[in-house]
């Protein structure tokens, strides 16, 4: 407990990749592409800066989880048969560094402060979209275009190309700095899901904490996304059954995960069966605003090369073929399939589906077990249970549950949430023991001692 050292500059610059990753839309109108390019490359050498000063000794290349190489290098390799080579390239180098960030904060990083730096980036994001919101309600009061788009049409432009469509005062639906009100109540569910942990595990104060919390829920009432109440609703069902598991104890959880498969099977037969119905009482369309068409034109064409796929991009080059005449809603060329399983296969193929599925697999897996299993320190008897071990797994929840109606899964900030979780969910099951419940640290220093986890922070 005695020696510590200064960890403010590692909080800040955990705080600045989350931000950048999970509000891109907002930061690429705030200073446009270039400047949205210019920070994200200072972020990558100010992530390696910070690893190699930090040098965490459990860190081998050869342990980080296979299916991330796997999925990597086969999006490597798709530069040589893709039919949009530059866009691809590009895709690619994008995918590298956003991974690269990610593996920098999981070694780092301890889970104390991944919580800590996401939940300081989550508020950021939520309480400056909120302002935003406010300046254009009060002052402009009018809808705001967004600014890299280029001209906007004489005619009556799009709702899609809008940033803010002035929408506060009536209820919504508002779109943040985002510029997109699934976006931005996306980002509210994981500021329900950190800020809920936080006041919970008693790491930030009662009025805080509370204050937080209203305002992410304020962000999924205002923007109302059937997709983020769908998402709520799994991450709710995902928390009771956590609880309930670490009731039973590690020997006699079979009726939970008998009653888990009833309710996924229950799930999966509304949306097959009554999605009428279902998103109806939510306010959409059955067809799901559109997605069933774009889903059922991204099948033909994977179609058309199953096994490998088209080429990695990530998001869609609307200039390239064959997604410049691929789908287009209200006048607009789409920029994903709206489903990350159905992108991966269109991009990737089969093989890059068996890929990219035990890296979401896996990461659940472990998750699930970090967040039921009691804590240990080698052999001795169990701890007591942390609140704080439970949000990686909700919040992977969220992010799988996302994935079936966006793509943002496999690019940006949702990329990053899911390498960071799964790679330090694996070097989790390594250690003897698990974090006990952490306690309010200050920003500056950090107890070396009191602190060890899977980023190996002892020296």
């Amino acid at each position: 407990m005695a020696e510590s050292r200064t960890r403010l500059g590692v909080s800040a610059f955990a705080i600045c990749v989350f931000a950048l990753t999970l509000g891109s839309n907002g930061v690429r109108n705030i200073i446009g592409w270039w400047g949205f390019l210019a920070a994200a490359l200072a972020l990558v050498v100010w992530g390696v800066v910070i690893f190699a000063r930090e040098r965490p000794e459990r860190f081998r290349w050869y342990r980080l989880p296979s299916p991330i190489y796997w999925f990597l290098t086969l999006a490597v390799l798709s530069i040589a048969w893709s039919q949009y080579r530059l866009e691809s390239v590009l895709g690619v180098l994008a995918q590298l560094a956003t991974t690269l960030l990610a593996v920098v904060l999981a070694f780092v990083l301890t889970w104390h402060e991944v919580l800590r730096t996401l939940g300081t980036a989550l508020r950021y994001l939520i309480g400056l979209s909120f302002l935003f919101e406010l300046g254009v309600s009060l002052l402009i009061r009018e809808p705001v275009f967004q600014n890299f788009i280029g001209p906007i049409p004489e005619e009556k432009p799009s709702k899609l190309l809008m940033w803010s469509r002035d929408l506060l005062f009536a209820g919504g639906p508002i779109q943040g700095l985002v510029a997109s009100s699934v976006l931005f109540g996306f980002i509210g569910l994981l500021g329900l899901i950190v800020f809920g942990i936080q006041l919970r595990a008693g790491l930030v104060r009662r009025f805080a904490g509370w204050f937080w919390v209203a305002a992410a829920a304020a962000t999924i009432l205002l923007t109302r996304g059937a997709t983020v109440w769908v998402a709520l609703a799994a991450v709710l069902v995902g928390l009771a059954l956590a609880l309930w598991a670490r009731r039973l104890g590690p020997e006699r959880r079979v009726p939970l995960y008998a009653t888990g498969g009833a309710i996924l099977a229950a799930a999966l037969g509304l949306v097959l069966f009554a999605r009428d119905v279902v998103f109806g009482l939510l306010g959409k369309s059955g067809d799901m605003t559109g997605r069933l068409e774009t889903w059922q034109k991204v099948i033909e064409l994977a179609e058309q090369r199953p096994w490998f796929g088209w080429g990695w991009v990530s998001y869609w080059a609307p200039w390239a073929e064959p997604f410049a005449s691929l789908d287009r809603k209200a006048g607009i060329a789409v920029m994903s399939a709206h489903n990350a399983w159905l992108d991966v296969w269109l991009q990737l193929g089969i093989v890059g589906v068996l890929a990219f599925a035990p890296i979401v697999v896996l990461g659940m897996w472990r998750a699930w077990f970090r967040a039921v299993d009691p804590p240990r320190r080698g052999f001795g008897p169990p701890l007591p249970y942390a609140t704080s071990a439970l949000w990686p797994f909700l919040v992977l929840v969220a992010l799988v549950v996302q994935s079936f109606t966006e793509s943002r899964l496999l690019i940006e900030g949702n990329w990053l949430l899911l390498i960071l979780l799964a790679v330090k969910t694996r070097f989790d099951f390594a250690l003897p023991h698990r974090d006990t419940e952490p306690t309010k640290l200050p920003w500056r220093r950090v107890p070396i001692a009191s602190e060890t986890g899977p980023v190996g922070l002892t020296r």
